[in-house]
């Protein structure tokens, strides 16, 4: 049968990441769940891929996935507990409106409604505390916490020209005027900038610190002379 070709084919490099990352969420789902439980890796996987390929995503994408997993790897021997990590990093954005206040608690939710009965109450417990600490609203103590907030605001140590690139698509997902959007990104940029430290781990403080506290007082200047 004669099948119509896609009209926006996937370049063969998505294509990869995609069979990659599918592959890999399935591998820890099965760690995870308790032995003899029926569940469907693959179904939670199409679900979650739907959800970070929305149309109005630019920046909370499968590519951010693909970062924060690979910045997990970098840590992996650090982190006392990589599974847990790994699975809130899977979920941490996986309910995305921009500018709501409850996309941690509600992405939080919508892990624990699939996994409850599924793996250890006390794995769900952990994975939904870590969802939750990456709101960013101050310090935490716990390393595991602390390794996600770090791993979630890794992108901001990128290279000035991805930090551009990453800040882009982050106001592409905002229907706000310029004026409005930059007022709110100012505000949460110079908070992060006047914290003692951005990352909290000793490995990501040294990984990205300098580049990070660059990068966002650059891009606050810009946004300055934009308002001037």
């Amino acid at each position: 049968m004669n099948r119509e070709p896609d009209k926006n084919p996937k370049p063969d490099d998505e294509l990869a990441q995609d069979a990659m990352l599918r592959q890999r969420f399935v591998d820890l789902w099965q760690q995870a769940s308790m032995p003899g439980v029926a569940t469907d890796p693959d179904a939670i996987w199409h679900e979650l891929a739907k959800h970070y390929a929305a149309p109005d995503r630019h920046y909370h994408t499968k590519r951010h996935l693909a970062f924060c997993l690979q910045q997990l790897d970098l840590a992996r021997e650090r982190i006392p507990h990589p599974a847990r990590v790994e699975m809130a990093i899977w979920f941490h954005d996986v309910i995305y409106h921009a500018g709501q206040p409850d996309n941690e608690q509600r992405s939080a939710e919508w892990f624990r409604d699939r996994a409850r009965g599924i793996m250890p109450t006390d794995f769900i417990a952990d994975v939904l505390g870590l969802i939750e600490v990456t709101t960013h609203a101050g310090k935490v103590e716990e390393l595991d916490r602390q390794f996600i907030c770090d791993i979630d605001l890794a992108s901001f140590g990128c290279p000035w020209e991805r930090f551009v690139r990453n800040s882009d698509a982050v106001r592409a997902e905002f229907a706000l005027p310029d004026g409005d959007f930059y007022r709110g990104e100012f505000r949460f940029l110079a908070s992060l900038l006047d914290r003692p430290q951005l990352f909290q781990t000793d490995f990501f403080h040294g990984l990205y610190e300098q580049q990070a506290r660059t990068n966002i007082a650059r891009f606050l200047d810009l946004i300055e002379q934009r308002r001037t």
